[in-house]
């Protein structure tokens, strides 16, 4: 997507993702970040926003991972410079999966992962972290196992006259 405009290169704005090893620490996901925005900037980019969603289970194995640290930044770059940051992506052992997506702008404030957080760690109101238990109304209790009143019509399972006894339970 680069561009001139009027003798100036144009700059498109990239949401980008990627995911981290699970067994990565925080710190070294955030040094990843900085590492990539470092090649942006070098290429002639800028870095926006930057959140880390944290460790997140995956809906699959990825590389035998079961779960990966998730970073979002919003970038103001070149084509060019997201191309060498992907190039090292590929590279990059410690990066399972990435995507980056041209936007027409960024959004302003928390992702729509940053605010499901948000309201993932509210407290109920009830105060009480389950929901309310369910009462069974006029369910009678539970039975054990061969408790079990006879079946209607009076039949009961016995021998079939019909056959003989089984030769693998003699």
């Amino acid at each position: 997507m680069t561009t001139a405009r009027k003798g100036k290169a144009y700059m498109a704005l990239y949401e980008h993702v990627f995911l981290a090893r699970q067994d990565m620490s925080a710190q070294q996901v955030d040094a990843l970040v900085e590492q990539y925005k470092g090649v942006l900037e070098a290429n002639g980019g800028k870095v926006g926003r930057v959140e880390n969603w944290g460790l997140k289970s995956l809906t699959y194995r990825i590389k035998k991972n079961r779960k990966a640290h998730y970073a979002l930044m919003d970038i103001d770059a070149p084509a060019a410079a997201v191309h060498e940051m992907e190039r090292q992506m590929r590279i990059n052992e410690d990066v399972l999966r990435y995507m980056t997506i041209a936007v027409e702008k960024h959004e302003e404030g928390a992702s729509a992962m940053m605010q499901k957080r948000d309201r993932d760690d509210r407290p109920r109101r009830d105060g009480d972290d389950r929901g309310p238990r369910r009462e069974f109304g006029d369910r009678p209790p539970r039975r054990e196992f061969g408790d079990r009143p006879p079946r209607e019509g009076g039949f009961e399972r016995a021998p079939r006259p019909d056959r003989g006894p089984r030769e693998d339970r003699a």
